[in-house]
C-alpha cells in the first residue's frame, strides 16, 4: 500500500481514489439497488439515478483532501466511502460510512478498505477518534468494523426510521 496519505490507495483487491465526474453512470448502476441503501443513510437515495450521481460526484470531487473515496475494483466503480468530520468540540473526530454493489459482497473487500480508509483519515485529518454507525439487521457490517479494531460502544434503540420501519444503531469507535 502507499503511503497512507496519498491518493490513490492501491490495496489487494482494489484501489481507493477520488471521485471522477464521470463515474456518474457506473456509480448509478452499482447505486441503484435497494439492497444496497438498505442500511445507508437517506441522503443516499433509492432509486438511485444519474441525477442523483451528478449531483453527489459535482459537491464530492472536488474537495481537498478527499473525504469521499471511490472504491474500484479491476478498473471498474464498485463503491464508495466517505467521512463527515466532526465540529467544534468533536474536531478531532469523524464518523464514516461505506458502500459496496451487491455484486462485490462477500469478498472481504470492504475489511481491506475500511483499514486503508481509516489509517488514511487518521493521518490526513490529523484524527483522535473515527466512529461508525451500523444498523440492526446488518451484521457484516459489524464484522468488518471489528476486524479492524473496532470496538462495540453502544446501541441506540429503534433511533432509526428506514425504509418504513424502526431499526437500532449500534455504534463502533476507534482511536488513533
Amino acid at each position: 500500500m502507499a503511503s497512507s496519505a496519498e491518493i490513490p490507495l492501491v490495496l489487494k483487491q482494489c484501489t481507493l481514489r477520488r471521485w471522477r465526474l464521470e463515474d456518474a453512470e457506473a456509480l448509478t448502476e452499482q447505486a441503484n439497488n435497494r439492497k444496497v441503501s438498505m442500511y445507508l443513510r437517506d441522503i443516499f437515495p433509492f432509486p438511485y439515478q444519474l441525477e442523483d450521481a451528478h449531483e453527489f460526484l459535482e459537491r464530492a470531487a472536488p474537495i481537498e483532501p478527499a473525504t469521499n473515496l471511490c472504491i474500484e475494483v479491476q478498473g471498474r466503480v464498485a463503491g464508495g466511502i466517505g467521512l463527515m468530520l466532526g465540529e467544534d468540540v468533536h474536531r478531532r473526530g469523524a464518523q464514516f460510512g461505506y458502500w459496496l454493489g451487491e455484486q462485490y459482497w462477500g469478498r472481504g473487500i470492504m475489511s481491506e478498505v475500511v483499514g486503508a480508509f481509516v489509517e488514511y483519515s487518521f493521518v490526513v485529518f490529523d484524527l483522535h477518534r473515527m466512529e461508525a454507525e451500523v444498523y440492526s439487521g446488518n451484521p457484516a457490517s459489524g464484522r468488518v468494523l471489528e476486524k479492524n479494531g473496532f470496538v462495540l460502544e453502544g446501541r441506540r434503540k429503534e433511533s432509526v426510521y428506514k425504509h418504513g420501519r424502526f431499526l437500532d444503531a449500534v455504534i463502533y469507535g476507534k482511536l488513533q
